[in-house]
C-alpha cells in the first residue's frame, strides 16, 4: 500500500496543498474544545476521562488528514473514533446495563462484525452516502442502548436520544457535502466537524452524569468481571 498517495475526499480539497482544506482542517479545533470542556468533569472517573483523552486524539487526527490529506493521515483520522466508539460501548454495557467487565469486552469486539454487516446492507441498497454509511451502526446502538434504558434510567435514555438526533444531523451535513459541491464550493463537512464534536462532548456527559446519579458504586455486576 501507498501510505503517502494523496486521498481527496471533500469538496473543499482543490488541490494536494497543505492548506487546500482550511475550514475543515481548522474546525478540527472543536474536539479539542470539548474535550477540554469534558476534561474537568471526568475527574475521577478513569473511563470518561479515557474518552476525553481520545477526544482530544480525534481532533488532532483529523487535522493531519484535512491538511496532509494522504493515506496514512486517513488512518490517524479513523482510528481513534473507531477506539472512542469501543470505549463507549464498553462502558455503556458495564455502567449503563450493569453488565460484567467480560461481557463489556465482548459487546465491544461483537461491534466490528456487526457494523461491518450494517453498513454493507445499507450500502447495497443507498450507497456509500458520501462515506457516512459506516457511521450508521453507530446510530443503531445508541438508540438500542436508549430503549433499553428507558424505564430503569430514563434520564440517561433521554441524554442518549439526544445524542442520536444530534448525530443524525451532522451526519446529514457529512454526507451532503460532495452532492452540494457545485452550488456551495466550501461544503458542508466542516459543520459535521462542529456537531460531531457537541454530539462527542454530550455522550462523556452522559457517562459521567449517569455515573453520578448511581452513585460511587455503580452496579454490583459490572465489578464482578
Amino acid at each position: 500500500m501507498d501510505w503517502t498517495r494523496a486521498v481527496n475526499a471533500y469538496c473543499e480539497r482543490t488541490d494536494p496543498g497543505f492548506w487546500s482544506e482550511p475550514v475543515n482542517a481548522l474546525t478540527n479545533g472543536a474536539f479539542l474544545l470539548a474535550a477540554a470542556l469534558a476534561w474537568p468533569m471526568t475527574r475521577g472517573d478513569a473511563g470518561a476521562r479515557l474518552l476525553a483523552l481520545v477526544l482530544g486524539i480525534i481532533g488532532i487526527g483529523s487535522f493531519l488528514f484535512h491538511t496532509f490529506a494522504q493515506v496514512w493521515a486517513g488512518l490517524a483520522d479513523v482510528l481513534p473514533i473507531l477506539a472512542f466508539i469501543l470505549i463507549y460501548i464498553h462502558l455503556a454495557t458495564t455502567r449503563f446495563l450493569g453488565a460484567p467487565v467480560w461481557a463489556g469486552g465482548l459487546v465491544s469486539l461483537l461491534y466490528v462484525p456487526f457494523s461491518a454487516a450494517v453498513s454493507g446492507l445499507v450500502e447495497r441498497v443507498a450507497g456509500s452516502l458520501n462515506g457516512s454509511v459506516s457511521y450508521l451502526p453507530v446510530v443503531l446502538l445508541i438508540g438500542l442502548y436508549a430503549f433499553m434504558l428507558r424505564r430503569r434510567a430514563r434520564e440517561t435514555a433521554r441524554g442518549l436520544a439526544i445524542g442520536v438526533v444530534i448525530l443524525c444531523v451532522s451526519l446529514t451535513f457529512r454526507t451532503l457535502d460532495g452532492p452540494v459541491c457545485g452550488a456551495f464550493p466550501l461544503g458542508t463537512h466542516f459543520l459535521w466537524h462542529l456537531l460531531n464534536a457537541v454530539m462527542l462532548g454530550w455522550m462523556i456527559r452522559v457517562m459521567v452524569r449517569h455515573r453520578n446519579a448511581a452513585g460511587p458504586g455503580l452496579a454490583p455486576r459490572a465489578r464482578a468481571g
